[in-house]
Parts: structure tokens; sequence; C-alpha cells
């Protein structure tokens, strides 16, 4: 969906407005000055310098570091909810407050470190957001009621109202041709290669690119409900909503954290009681504070999900939340729907078979036919004009032109009677043309729909018109059960005929076919009775229930239903099915990566508490295991976010 740059582009123009969107967030710039303080004091400290030198320096660096944290930690505080960010800015104070003001700064500045890389992941996930956005024009021209042109904001078009849309502009607003003929770039939306045209009663999408012709469009939605705000608005809710791991952790994350402020009041008030002295006593419960705050922990589920997410979303797989990439990592068996989903939704021509004793040639045969098939806005018309326009052939002029709905077409071309449509209502006694007949149910059990053409009342050939499996379906299909370990299968409301023969293609066994809506449902429910749970891949308004009722559900197309898009876990807007499996591929790498981030966290603060208790754990390292497990685990979840793992999540 968006531009390709050019090395040079990307170095000199992507760099630097990633750089100024990174330090925009306040948690980097203040964790940038509390460094750059602490760099400052940190060699006059060493080098024995006065203390008027470096001490408001390290003062600032406290400041800078932990106001943001502090201030997060009471307001949790007044809510009754004990932070953890809290727990590290006492601990710092705490340090300083013993003399060990190096280490209290240290602690600082990794902690604000820490922070403004989860910052800095979050950002990058709402990145993709911003590239969609960018996608919608700021201005539109409307015309008024007395016929005049007026530039007023995108924002303000409001359903009812004509838009003028000229060639090179981007369309301000979903909504309906009423004027004019184009060719319209959907790219951005629908992932098309080539650009669609379009004409009077024909739907535009905002944001994609009026390429020819000028387009007068009648504005059916409010930019809010738009489809690339309905996609905007999945994304966002990615990075407004928690994982059901995540929830767990905070709720553990609060009676852990109780515990732990229980277990250092303990520890420093017990000894005390004893005789203990007083400096010892508090740095060990200040380093016990700092060794066993479930900071690390806490960072282990997030990073690795919003990761994934962004990175699924540059890809043109737009995962609604983490609870969504959570059921999407759980998936073990898939089921895909036919027409729109494996193959592309749109009918072509497949086969052209001249019948025996009409003289004709294939490519003849083929003219007659587009040309009597010219003046119809039939799908099969439309497929068997382009056919003949691909195949470079010269469509004469047809006249005295007539069509009956569901029947047929005919037209006078080249002083011949031409007619093309249905077998059944053309071939009318099978026994007076056998070759026909049985050219027509062969082309049938192949899974295409047989238009017959009869030329001056004799029939001359059968066209097949079938719909295209997608590029990319079968190794979909088999990447697919490769993750599952289980063999997909396909629902379909098309005649087994149909939808056997494209499934032989696909690679795909197990094959319902002939099924309306609630037998999706029905289908899926009952996979998931034997102790699967299901993806199901669709695309229309027949396949939301079943996107509903599924495990986790994967709609195919930016443009889809608007019930299919509300239904679904993600929203594939390119319409590429490998990018599937991928998606499901970096889900599962996601949970991996959570697992093993809790690992990390809970052996560093295991085996830091351990040394403490038992030993003597200096304070600089306390920090630097505490704070070094942390980043660790932010750093382990951002590795999702690369190119790399998209293209490993592709092909592995």
């Amino acid at each position: 969906m968006t531009a390709v740059l050019s090395p040079q582009a990307s170095e000199t123009g992507r760099a630097p407005g990633r750089i100024a969107r990174v330090f925009a967030l306040s948690e980097v710039r203040w964790a940038a000055a509390a460094l750059a303080l602490f760099a400052a004091a940190l060699p006059l400290d060493l080098l024995g310098a006065p203390v008027w030198l470096w001490g408001p320096l390290y003062a600032l660096t406290y400041a800078a570091g932990g106001w943001e944290p502090a201030s997060e930690g009471l307001r949790a505080l007044r809510d009754k909810r004990l932070d953890v960010d809290l727990l590290m800015v006492a601990a710092a104070l705490g340090a300083a407050a013993i003399g060990q003001v190096l280490d209290g700064a240290l602690l600082i500045v990794i902690f604000a470190s820490s922070g403004a890389l989860e910052a800095v992941a979050t950002a990058r996930t709402a990145d993709s957001v911003r590239d969609l956005l960018d996608l919608a024009p700021h201005r539109a021209y409307r015309v008024a009621a007395d016929g005049a042109e007026e530039t007023v904001p995108a924002a303000d078009l409001r359903p009812g109202e004509v838009i003028v849309v000229r060639p090179g502009e981007r369309i301000g607003a979903d909504g309906r041709v009423v004027e004019g003929a184009g060719e319209v770039d959907q790219a951005s939306i629908t992932g098309e290669p080539l650009p669609k045209a379009k004409q009077a009663g024909d739907e535009v999408f905002a944001g994609t690119v009026n390429g020819t012709g000028v387009l007068r469009v009648a504005v059916e939605r409010d930019p809010g409900d738009s489809v690339i705000a309905r996609i905007v608005a999945m994304v966002e809710e990615a990075t407004r909503t928690k994982a059901g791991t995540q929830l767990f952790i905070e709720k553990v994350e609060q009676r852990y954290s109780v515990g732990m402020v229980a277990a250092t009041l303990a520890l420093f008030a017990v000894p005390l009681m004893w005789g203990a002295a007083l400096e010892p006593t508090l740095l060990r419960a200040m380093t016990f504070m700092i060794v066993a705050s479930p900071c690390a922990l806490v960072l282990a589920t997030m990073p690795p999900m919003l990761a994934a997410i962004a990175n699924s979303g540059r890809h043109g797989v737009l995962i609604k939340s983490a609870r969504a990439l959570e059921r999407l990592a759980r998936c073990d068996r898939v089921a895909l729907d036919k027409t729109g989903t494996l193959t592309e939704g749109a009918p072509r021509l497949a086969e052209v078979r001249p019948l025996p004793g009409s003289g004709l040639e294939a490519d003849e045969l083929l003219t007659l036919a587009a040309a009597a098939e010219h003046g119809s806005e039939h799908p099969l018309a439309v497929a068997v004009v382009g056919a003949a326009r691909a195949r470079g052939l010269a469509i004469p002029p047809a006249a005295d032109f007539t069509s009956a709905p569901g029947l047929g077409v005919a037209a006078a071309v080249r002083g011949r009677r031409v007619e093309a449509g249905s077998p059944a209502r053309l071939l009318g006694d099978e026994a007076a043309a056998p070759q026909a007949a049985a050219e027509v149910e062969r082309m049938e059990d192949r899974g295409s729909t047989a238009v017959l053409v009869v030329v001056d009342g004799v029939p001359a050939g059968v066209l097949g018109i079938a719909d295209r499996l997608r590029p990319g379906a079968a190794a979909a299909v088999a990447r697919l059960a490769e993750l599952t370990g289980a063999p997909p299968l396909l629902l379909t409301g098309d005649n087994p005929r149909a939808a056997e023969h494209m499934a032989a293609e696909a690679g795909v066994a197990d094959i319902r076919a002939g099924l309306l809506p609630e037998d999706k449902v029905a289908a899926v429910r009952a996979v998931e009775a034997e102790g699967h749970r299901v993806l199901m891949v669709g695309d229309g308004v027949n396949d939301a229930p079943a996107l509903a009722a599924a495990t986790s559900g994967a709609a195919m197309g930016g443009a889809g239903s608007d019930l299919a898009l509300e239904s679904a876990d993600a929203v594939v807007v390119r319409d590429e099915l490998t990018a599937v499996p991928a998606a499901v591929a970096l889900a599962r790498r996601a949970r991996t990566l959570v697992v093993q981030n809790l690992v990390i966290a809970s052996v560093f603060i295991a085996g830091l508490v351990a040394w403490d208790l038992v030993g003597t754990l200096p304070l600089p390292l306390a920090v630097a295991g505490h704070e070094g497990s942390t980043i660790l685990v932010a750093l382990n979840g951002l590795r999702l976010l690369s190119g790399r793992a998209w293209r490993s999540a592709a092909s592995a």
C-alpha cells in the first residue's frame, strides 16, 4: 500500500521523518535528557571534581528521568493501585538517601530508557495507521446547489452531496459515480494491480486515485464511516486493547507489588529490631525492591504483540487487537470460502471449443461471440469481450442487439445471426445436438459455466467461463496445512462440481459445497466441537456469520462487506491469500516470544532476589541486572518489527 521509494529517498526522506516522530514522544525526550545529564555528571564524579559540579547534574538526572513515572505512579496510587514505576523512583531516591547517588541515577536512566523503548514500539505500531490516513485527501471539490464548485475539507462531506474528481486526484469520500467515466487505481484499498474502469453507477472509495476522465461522485458515507476510516479504526483499536495474557499479568502485578513492598519493609524492619546497622540494612532493602520489581514481567507481553500487529499492518494484514492476535495464534484448523477467497471472484474465459462441422476456428468463434456480447453488461459478457480484446481480436460491430436477462444475447454480426447464452435455452432438444450437449457437460464437470454460441440457428461452439484461482492460493493452502498440522476445508455455496474442480487446483481435499450462511456456521461449530480452534477466511456478507462463529476470522479485501469486516479479527487489505499463513506464523512467533520473555524475566528476578537474600548483591549490579532484563525482553519483542521477521514468517 505504501509507495516504493528509491534508496536515496529512503535515506534522505523517510529517515529524518522517522527520527522526528521518535523524538516527538515525551518519553524519548526525557530519557535522552536524563542520559545526557548522567553522561555529563559521571566523569566529573569519577574524576573527583567538587560535588557542586556534579551534584546538580545528578539531581537534574533524577528529575528528567523520574518525574513522568513518579507522576503516573502517584495517579495510580490515588486510584488505589500500586504502580511499578513509583517503586522504581522510590528505590532510586532511597539509594540516593544513603549516599548511593550514582547508583540511583543509573537506575533512573536505565528505567527511563526502558520506558522510552516501549513508547517507541507503540509509536511504530501507529505508523501503519498514519500511512493509511495519508491516503485520504484533505480537500474535495463539492458541487454547490447552483452548480458551482467549492473547495471544502473532505472531513465535512456528507451523504447525498456530489463531488468532482479530476484525473490524478484522490477521491474524497466513499460514494457512487453519477456522471462521467474513468479508470480508478484502487490498489491502496483492494490491492488490484490494474486500474478499475468506473462509470455511472459504480462504487468508488476514499483515498483511491482517479486516473482518467472527470468523475462526479455522490457521497454515500460520512468520512468517519469510509473504508479507509474503518480500517484505521481497526488498527487503532489494537493499540488500546490488552491481550488476555497481559490482563492476567496486570492482575498478578498488583498482588505481587503489594507483596514485594511488604517484603521490602520486613527486610528493613526485622534486622533493625535485632540490632542491625541502619545503612547496610536500608541498602539491602532498596536492592531487594529494585531486583524484585516485576518491570520485565510487565514488558514481556505487549512489545511482541504490538510489534507483530505493526509488522502485519505494514504488509497488508490489519489485526484488530492483541486479543485477536492471540486467537489467531491459537488456531489449529483453517476453513476457506471459495469465491473471492481462494479465487479472484471475477469470471474469466477459460476455454473456447468450436464444434465439429461449424467451420469456425477458435478465434473466429470468439470474435462472433464477443461482437454479440459487446452490448451486454453481464459479467459473463464482460469476460468474453475482455478475452477477445486480450487476444488482439478486432470486434466487428453488431446490429439488432437484444438481451434477455438470465438467458443470453442475440445480434446480427457480419450478416449472420449470432446468439450466445444459456445452453438450456439455446440447445433445446439435446438429442438434436449431441456434440454440443456433450461439450457443455464436460465443461460443467470441470467447474466452468458453459456459454453456448449459436450461428444462424446451428450450435457452433461452447465457451467455458470460470473463476480463476488466486495467485499463490495453492502455496497458501499448503502452508496453512503445515502450520496447523491439519488439512484446510472448503466451505462454499457453489455447486459441488465447481467446488471440487477449484479445490483440486488449490490442494484442498475436505470440501463442503452448496452451503447457506447458516450451514457454514454449523460446519465451523462442528469442527470446533471436535476440539479444534478454527480460523475462518472469507470475504462476503454470506461469510460474516462464520467469521464471527469461528475462533478467529480473516476477511479478504479492505473493501469487503461491512459485516465481514466487523465480524473478522483481521482484514487482508491487499487480497493476497499468501499473507494469511504469514500472519498466522507471525502471531505464533509473538506468542513464543511472550513465553521466552516471561522465562527470561522470571529467571533474572529469582536469581537476583536469591543473591540479595543469601549474599551481598552490589547495588550497581542489581540495577544493571534488573534494568538489563527489562531492556532485554523489550528488545526481544521488538525483533518482530523487522522486515526479516515477516519474510521469515512468510517463507518458513
